[in-house]
């Protein structure tokens, strides 16, 4: 599958297989992530891997009864910000989510990208379950497993929404 099929067949999975992932499978996944383009190269991202059950059931309450095996959660490091003036943590963290979505539909994996912050009781709630130190901020959470459900390949073209500037 080449990057543009990758891209047209990722789609969001909300049922999951009971099988976890390996661990060489996510450090693909965290090598894909930490590739993503950072402005000024000041990568701010911080990952975590919630592979708990007991955690992974108190996340769940806050976004949708998923039964995904892995839990995956980019936060902004606000310590590695170049300055406050150039506060792009937000597109970095965005680009990295991304990047792990579209690698894990290449190795097979299904994922659900869930919008953390800037909802403030979400993002309250994930740093107080994974215990975040100060400074650290959740952008996603992303359910990750091996698919219990297929959909078909699709893109959302709509010509309209391209403006070309002559």
């Amino acid at each position: 599958m080449n990057a543009y099929e990758t891209i047209l067949k990722r789609r969001s999975i909300r049922k999951f297989k009971d099988k976890m992932v390996s661990d060489l499978f996510l450090d693909k996944l965290m090598k894909a992530a930490m590739a993503a383009p950072s402005a000024r190269n000041s990568q701010p991202w911080k990952f975590y891997i919630v592979k708990n059950a007991e955690k992974r059931s108190e996340l769940v309450k806050i976004f949708r009864d998923f039964n995904a095996p892995v839990m995956v959660v980019v936060a902004g490091d606000m310590s590695k910000l170049a300055d406050n003036k150039t506060d792009f943590w937000v597109q970095d963290c965005a680009a990295a989510t991304q990047n792990i979505l579209l690698t894990a539909e290449h190795l097979g994996l299904g994922t659900c990208w869930c919008g953390v912050y800037p909802k403030e009781p979400a993002t309250k709630q994930v740093k107080e379950i994974l215990n975040l130190e100060e400074g650290i901020i959740p952008l996603s959470l992303i359910q990750l497993g091996y698919k219990d459900e297929e959909k078909e390949a699709r893109t959302q073209y709509a010509k309209e929404r391209v403006v070309e500037i002559k």
